[in-house]
């Protein structure tokens, strides 16, 4: 039986790891998200779930949504504006570079 309780434990840390290997990724790409925007919600989302013995599935739902939530409530409006315009135009710049270098055929 202790067999099957590790198997379960390692698998459940597993999960638990994917989670927020999955909400990281999605925070990093949220406007206006630094580093230590990252450092705090990783930080919260481990402390809370260690001092409630929970999975962040359970307390926190899909890591995608709740990535998007905690950028909103982390990142001032200000700052993820700046990022969104500067995000836009910076992808036009390269769709543009993009076409020209496929009709010169470079």
């Amino acid at each position: 039986m202790a067999g099957k309780d590790k198997t379960t434990d390692a698998k459940a840390e597993k999960d638990r790891e994917k989670w927020m290997a999955r909400f990281q990724v999605r925070l990093v790409m949220q406007p206006g998200v630094d580093r230590a925007v990252i450092l705090q919600a990783v930080k919260e989302v481990t402390a809370h779930c260690a001092e409630t013995g929970t999975h962040p599935r359970t307390e926190f739902g899909d890591p995608d949504a709740y990535a998007v939530e905690t950028a909103a409530r982390l990142v001032p409006a200000d700052r993820a504006a700046r990022a969104k315009r500067h995000n836009g135009v910076t992808n036009a710049f390269e769709s543009v570079v993009k076409k020209v270098r496929d009709v010169s055929g470079l």
